[in-house]
């Protein structure tokens, strides 16, 4: 058994097929096919059921998989620690957003961590704050950007900034004052969908309800902001935007944008990572390009 084996066992175990399982490890399905065979044979585990479409993971393989992941993302550690100990910054970093800071984050620093690093690949995605979690225990991203806390004891919290919400009013008639909490419309007001950082933390600062109906009979859950803004505007509603997602929007009217007195409802953004990241180097470079990046946009 070597390390190389292990590789193909998980990401058949990723992909469910011996065709776009090989494609991701740049070998033959015949090549691949050989050696996942050879480690079955020499574990004296079936891992895999090939008589099904997709390929199934038997009871006995869900249960060495397991180990198997942890071994891998040893194998990964250890090539991290050489790389530091020779000064050497090479390989990839998967980095991943929540989707109410994606959009706005990403235009503004990609470029920047790009020419600051460039012999490191860096693999960009969007995710909701679980997912990001669930893909970092299991080592599939590095970095996760998203509103803390998660509260858990694998993993590891950075705080980037705080970002203040501005209340978007698409009334017949809109406040020329700050606003209140409590002047906002109850009846009006849209959210977005659980799994998204937004709801979490307009619903405990605010105490907000948690579903929108339109037309009275349809319940209705926003997936993105930019879906959000749209509903909110077709229906005359109100909601609460960061403050992120203001700045050249041109799908917001800014003449319906309020503040809202004090106390400010904010959310935090932050760097996660396992426990046992070690790329701290490009951790606080990236939390550094974040910072300047950001900082110039939450003085508008």
């Amino acid at each position: 058994m070597n390390r190389r084996q292990i590789e193909y066992v998980l990401a058949l175990a990723t992909q469910k097929n011996f065709g776009s399982a090989a494609e991701s490890c740049y070998i033959s399905q015949s090549t691949l096919s050989a050696m996942i065979a050879k480690f079955e044979e020499q574990a004296g585990v079936e891992i895999f059921n090939r008589k099904t479409r997709p390929i199934d993971i038997t009871p006995q393989g869900e249960k060495l998989l397991k180990s198997l992941k942890s071994i891998y993302r040893e194998y990964q550690l250890l090539d991290e620690k050489i790389n530091e100990i020779k000064g050497v910054e090479v390989g990839e970093l998967s980095i991943a957003c929540i989707p109410t800071v994606a959009p706005y984050l990403y235009p503004l620093i990609l470029n920047k961590l790009s020419k600051a690093h460039p012999k490191v690949n860096f693999s960009i995605h969007e995710l909701t704050t679980e997912n990001i979690e669930d893909e970092l225990m299991n080592g599939v991203i590095d970095v996760g950007i998203v509103s803390p806390p998660l509260d858990n004891k694998d993993l590891r919290e950075y705080p980037l900034y705080d970002e203040p919400f501005f209340v978007y009013d698409c009334g017949e008639t809109t406040k020329s004052k700050k606003y209140k909490i409590s002047d906002i419309d109850i009846d009006r007001l849209w959210l977005l969908e659980e799994g998204h950082c937004m709801r979490n933390q307009v619903g405990k600062i605010c105490e907000l309800r948690q579903s929108n109906k339109v037309n009275g009979n349809i319940i209705y859950s926003c997936g993105s902001i930019f879906t959000l803004i749209e509903m909110v505007k077709k229906n005359k509603g109100v909601t609460l935007i960061p403050q992120l997602s203001l700045a050249n929007n041109q799908q917001i009217d800014m003449s319906r944008i309020h503040k809202i007195s004090k106390p400010i409802p904010t959310r935090n953004i932050g760097l996660v990572t396992h426990k046992n990241f070690i790329k701290k180097r490009i951790l606080n470079s990236l939390s550094s390009i974040i910072v300047d990046s950001v900082g110039e946009q939450l003085e508008l």
